[in-house]
């Protein structure tokens, strides 16, 4: 780095921090109100110069000539300051979706500024980045904040972006993005836990209301106790019935008296003696295959299962078994059965499992390997939200096979994995 570029680049770190400094300044003195009139001004309405200081610093930075990589950072950051402020009340959370909405015109009038705007870097610059990557994260954010989002006569045409406060398992992936601050992560993190606990608590409630009515219809109401039961809403996006079936399968018995932690444990007990990667995977293949239908699994699942398990890793198939191959073992096959990548975002099988023995069965497969590794945990959740990206536009009802996959693997994660206890309904 020569001198002046070095001396550039020490002047926007300056600048930017003059930026974020005045923004800390008055987050702390004005409503989310005044604020966001404050922030409009600023960015949207580039009526920067009522605020000399601050403005000079947007100037030297839209100036710079890494401005086009840089500046939707700083824009960035600069909402999070607002925002890592606001989400910890509950009275100024509404406030981050309206923040949030600054830039829609920016994003869709895209171009528009920089055509009828010819002086203006920094309207050009904004209607850059709210074309980004980091202003869709925080366009998902808005939709995680907003109070009652599902409030509407026809939920079904809406997009399946609209849902993602019903999924926190989601959120760590579908919310930071490059860029993220240690700050921002932590605020994702806490929101994160707070919906869990909320989700985990109506799930609950719900359940012991059907019990308790179960109770009720078979007994009648006892002499001293003929309260009412208050009814309590079913917090997922499934039918009652399909709900019971989904529980049942994550929690209760699905192979003679085993549940799925149990077979995960005796799975790991009995391959601890396994001498080599070779014959774990064998032994792999009849633990997943054992979930499976078998008029479904031999027409074609289980041969390419049986490949794909045969193509993982065969250089180490005479090696001892150990923890690093079984990691890499369940993340392959993840990948396999949800989806690969971004760049190659082929599910063909994850649809045919679902549209053949449904979205729990499905799901259950899953979750038997999560169980024998914990630590692909993340790496299911990052493989949901690939494919909750890619069909983040989408209206809810060209993708229900989705939604049903993305509710029972809410529910899947919060039984085996949450602080809730469902395991009185085996």
């Amino acid at each position: 780095m020569d001198n002046l570029t070095d001396h550039s680049h020490r002047q926007n770190i300056y600048e930017e921090q003059a930026v974020y400094n005045y923004l800390l300044y008055w987050v702390e003195q004005e409503s989310p109100a005044q604020l966001i009139e404050r922030f409009r001004n600023l960015f949207i309405d580039s009526w920067g110069y009522r605020e000399p200081e601050v403005a000079k610093a947007l100037e030297t930075l839209t100036a710079s000539k890494q401005a086009e990589q840089e500046f939707k950072f700083v824009l960035n950051r600069c909402c999070h300051i607002l925002i890592n402020r606001w989400q910890m009340l509950s009275q100024t959370q509404g406030s981050i979706a309206e923040l949030i909405e600054l830039f829609e015109g920016c994003r869709t009038t895209a171009g528009a500024y920089s055509r009828h705007h010819k002086g203006s870097r920094l309207q050009e610059l904004v209607c850059q980045f709210a074309q980004s990557e980091q202003y869709l994260t925080l366009r998902r954010l808005a939709q995680v904040m907003k109070p009652n989002p599902e409030a509407s006569s026809s939920p079904e045409t809406k997009p399946l972006g609209t849902l993602i406060r019903r999924y926190p398992y989601l959120y760590e992936h579908c919310l930071l993005t490059e860029g993220s601050t240690y700050e921002h992560q932590q605020t994702v993190r806490q929101i994160q836990a707070q919906r869990q606990k909320q989700f985990e608590s109506h799930l609950s409630q719900y359940v012991t209301y059907q019990v308790r009515k179960a109770q009720q219809a078979r007994t009648g109401p006892a002499p001293s106790a003929g309260r009412i039961i208050l009814p309590v809403e079913n917090p997922t996006l499934l039918s009652d019935r399909e709900l019971y079936g989904s529980l049942k399968q994550f929690v209760g018995k699905v192979e003679g008296s085993y549940t799925y932690r149990d077979l995960a444990h005796s799975f790991l007990t009995h391959t601890s003696q396994t001498r080599t990667y070779g014959s774990f995977k064998r032994e792999l293949y009849e633990y997943l295959i054992s979930s499976i239908e078998p008029a479904y699994g031999k027409r074609q699942f289980n041969d390419r299962l049986y490949k794909q398990l045969q193509n993982t890793l065969p250089q180490s198939d005479s090696q001892k078994f150990s923890d690093f191959l079984l990691v890499r073992t369940c993340s392959q096959l993840l990948n396999f059965l949800v989806v690969e990548s971004p760049q190659r975002p082929n599910h063909f099988v994850l649809i045919d499992l679902i549209s053949n023995v449904g979205p729990a069965l499905t799901t259950g497969l899953l979750l038997k390997i999560v169980l024998l590794c914990r630590k692909v945990k993340p790496y299911l959740e990052r493989r949901f939200s690939i494919l909750f990206s890619h069909y983040e536009s989408s209206t809810r009802d060209a993708v229900h096979w989705l939604v049903k996959g993305l509710e029972n693997v809410n529910l899947a994660l919060i039984t085996n994995f949450g602080a809730v206890d469902l395991s009185f309904i085996r």
